[in-house]
């Protein structure tokens, strides 16, 4: 039996010694997620210049970060400005961006592109030579931002205690049933992270109730609550075989078992050392507060969940 699903022990194993500069500059999307990285890197003693994007960054960054503006998403040369002035050469990227924003009329208004940006965006939004898939919209960011000398990391590089442990994290453990649709979820939500299509599917009895794409994981879980009116299913959330963990790297926080909870669903499963868990105290009391199960498992124990 895979200990991270027999035992509730977390792994007692040290973190990684966390990555050290100077100055860093910070991304900051939606959620807590960049309010914990900055918290983190200040107490590292590093100085924190913070440009959050429009719409989705909290204003508390603001009281947190050395600097802090805000910016539209199509911004790209005013980043680069921004970072340059402040003799920033390393930048992260931290929280969520609601893609879907993206398709409502007229929502480019608010972050009209700057030279920079169109140049970049050029070939996905006019010309459609290439798609808008998350990997080829960042792969394109990246590279604009390291033709202008700033060099984009890992957040976990800096705060890689974030990253979940192989372990069983709750009272409860998976039942035989629910170990199955584990098995069953996860090879589905990694071929749908191939395809680089969303990072979550939610499982019952072995078939698919839900499958994340544009919506994002909390919209996929009440999806699945709607389709499963009797509740007791199992959300499957996995790295992209090709992740890039620079960006959009799989995050749970309180949010997503709130979610669960009210959708009706019993179990979550994570990718050990690929998934990112906020607030892992108040996560876990609350899991099992309401008789969840929430397990961090890998590929070589996965075969041992069935």
């Amino acid at each position: 039996m895979n200990p991270a699903l027999q035992d509730a022990r977390p792994s007692s194993a040290p973190a990684s010694a966390p990555a050290r500069a100077d100055k860093v500059g910070l991304i900051a999307g939606w959620g807590r997620y960049p309010l914990v990285v900055a918290r983190a890197l200040r107490a590292q003693g590093t100085e924190v210049y913070c440009l959050g994007i429009k719409g989705h960054a909290d204003p508390a960054l603001e009281e947190i970060c050395n600097e802090f503006a805000w910016i539209g998403l199509a911004k790209i040369g005013r980043v680069i400005r921004f970072f340059r002035h402040h003799g920033v050469h390393q930048a992260t990227m931290a929280g969520k961006v609601h893609k879907v924003l993206l398709y409502r009329d007229w929502y480019w208004l608010h972050h009209l592109p700057d030279w920079r940006g169109l140049m970049t965006f050029y070939p996905h939004f006019i010309a459609r030579r290439k798609n808008l898939q998350d990997d080829s919209l960042l792969g394109a960011i990246t590279s604009a931002f390291q033709t202008g000398g700033i060099t984009m990391k890992p957040a976990t590089d800096y705060v890689p205690e974030l990253l979940v442990k192989l372990a069983c994290l709750t009272d409860r453990k998976p039942s035989a049933a629910e170990r199955k649709d584990i098995e069953f979820g996860w090879h589905l939500a990694k071929e749908m992270g191939r395809l680089d299509v969303g990072q979550s599917v939610a499982i019952k009895d072995r078939s698919p109730l839900a499958i994340e794409a544009i919506e994002g994981t909390d919209q996929c879980i009440r999806r699945a609550g709607t389709l499963c009116k009797a509740g007791g299913f199992t959300l499957v959330k996995v790295a992209k075989p090709q992740q890039d963990m620079r960006f959009d790297v799989p995050t749970i926080g309180l949010g997503t078992l709130e979610a669960m909870v009210e959708a009706g669903g019993r179990v979550l499963a994570v990718e050990a050392g690929r998934t990112i868990i906020i607030d892992e105290p108040e996560v876990v009391a609350f899991a099992n507060q309401n008789k969840l199960v929430v397990v961090a498992l890998d590929e070589q124990g996965l075969s041992h969940a069935a």
